[in-house]
C-alpha cells in the first residue's frame, strides 16, 4: 500500500503544481524522458519541453483548479500503472463572458520506480467532456479551438487504459 499511496500523492502533486504554476514540481512527478500525450497536437517526449510549454500555455489564465479523483493503481515490482479521473477549471476574464472553461477527462499513467521515488514515464490524457467559453484557452481570436473528445469505454475497449489489464 505504501507504493500506491506514494503514486496517488504524486498524482495529487501534479494538480497542485498546475494550479500554483510551480513547474519545478513536475521534477517530482515525471521522468526526465517522459512521453506525455494530451491528444490533438499536444505530445511531448521530455519533461523540460513539457514544463516549458505548459508554463507558457497557463500564463493565459487568471486562475486554474485541477481535481484528481477515482485513483486506481496497480503495482508490479518497479513498474506501475494508474488511471485517474481529472476535472479542471480554467479562468480567464479577458476571454469574455463566461470567463470559464471546464473540462474533465482521464489520465492513464505508466510509472517507474527511480532512486528518487515513483515517476510517470508515460502519460496519456484524454478529454471526455468540456463546457464553457473556448476562448478562455485561446490566446488570439484567429486561432481555431480544437479538441478531440473520447469516451472512457472506447479507450478501455481499444486497450489504452493500462491499469485495466492489471485488475
Amino acid at each position: 500500500m505504501a507504493d500506491r499511496e506514494d503514486i496517488i500523492e504524486r498524482i495529487n502533486l501534479y494538480g497542485l503544481a498546475m494550479d500554483t504554476r510551480r513547474w519545478d514540481l513536475f521534477d517530482r512527478v515525471f521522468t526526465a524522458d517522459c512521453d506525455v500525450d494530451y491528444g490533438a497536437t499536444s505530445h511531448w517526449t521530455d519533461r523540460a519541453s513539457f514544463k516549458r510549454d505548459f508554463g507558457s500555455f497557463h500564463e493565459l489564465f487568471d486562475a486554474t483548479q485541477h481535481v484528481m479523483t477515482n485513483h486506481l493503481v496497480a503495482v508490479e515490482g518497479d513498474r506501475a500503472n494508474s488511471h485517474t479521473y481529472g476535472m479542471w477549471r480554467l479562468i480567464r476574464h479577458a476571454a469574455g463572458n463566461p470567463p470559464v472553461w471546464d473540462g474533465s477527462g482521464t489520465y492513464d499513467d505508466t510509472w517507474v520506480r527511480t532512486d528518487a521515488g515513483w515517476r510517470i514515464a508515460k502519460r496519456v490524457c484524454r478529454v471526455v467532456f468540456w463546457t464553457g467559453n473556448p476562448k478562455v484557452q485561446t490566446p488570439m481570436d484567429d486561432i481555431a479551438f480544437q479538441l478531440d473528445l473520447v469516451s472512457i469505454r472506447g479507450e478501455g475497449e481499444a486497450g489504452r487504459i493500462g491499469v485495466l489489464d492489471k485488475l
